[in-house]
């Protein structure tokens, strides 16, 4: 385990690179989600199962949220795309890295998606744990974990979960991502997976995005919520495993 410092116009982004051994391998870049951190238990548990199938892991705390500059009622899904990029561009620089893949959860997964849209050629794949594909559509609408506003008017600020508050430039920032659009220019394998009493980001979201990826893949996990805490073994056996499928399909010495 390596504890890193990576930069981002100026923004200090803590992260930690773990190898599954020495040699050259694929990395994943794993995002956490909304008011999370890098070192939540369901991340942990996915990243080991990357290790697992012979992947690299560099998870970082993104703009606002754990050991990571910026105040959390700043930040934006521009300030964590521009984090991704940044990370995207110091993996490709670490000299044992064979290719690199994105990975997130919740609002981490819709930005890793929306990443892999703006670079596909730098992107091998994706593994989006219950990506929050509806929070653009809700903030043009006017719904944001459930408090409601004007989607013309917004409001200075909005109270959300935790006693937390969030700038309205969250929202004017929303309005204007289209996810859809993303999806459509992602080439490579896609990996959903989602639990079907998640209660934060409805079930029906993950269907939709897996069939509109052109090489998407749904895992559903019966009786898994949000945080995938009731069933984590059985979500890295399905990380593990597609992720080693799609390792062996890329060796020219396999069948």
């Amino acid at each position: 385990m390596e504890q890193l410092t990576l930069m981002d116009d100026g923004i200090r982004l803590s992260a930690v690179l773990e190898r599954p051994g020495t040699a050259p391998s694929p990395l994943v870049i794993v995002l956490h989600g909304f008011t999370s951190s890098k070192d939540r238990p369901h991340t942990l548990a996915a990243c080991r199962a990357m290790r697992e199938a012979g992947f690299a892991t560099l998870r970082f705390d993104l703009y606002g949220h754990g050991g990571s500059g910026g105040a959390f009622r700043d930040h934006t899904l521009h300030k964590w795309i521009s984090n991704t990029l940044s990370v995207l561009h110091a993996a490709e620089k670490m000299d044992f890295v064979t290719e690199i893949w994105l990975s997130g959860h919740s609002q981490g997964g819709l930005t890793a998606a929306l990443v892999g849209g703006m670079a596909p050629d730098l992107v091998r794949g994706l593994i989006l744990r219950a990506p929050a594909f509806m929070i653009p559509r809700s903030a043009r609408e006017g719904s944001l974990l459930g408090f409601r506003f004007d989607p013309l008017r917004i409001p200075d600020k909005v109270d959300v979960i935790k006693g937390l508050t969030l700038s309205g430039d969250y929202i004017r920032v929303a309005q204007t991502v289209h996810a859809e659009e993303a999806m459509d220019r992602f080439p490579g394998p896609v990996l959903i997976l989602q639990g079907d009493q998640d209660d934060l980001v409805p079930p029906a979201e993950a269907r939709a995005s897996a069939t509109r990826y052109r090489c998407g893949h749904l895992a559903m996990i019966p009786g898994e919520t949000h945080h995938f805490d009731r069933f984590p073994a059985q979500m890295e056996a399905l990380i593990r495993d597609w992720l080693a499928q799609q390792k062996n399909a890329d060796d020219p010495g396999n069948p």
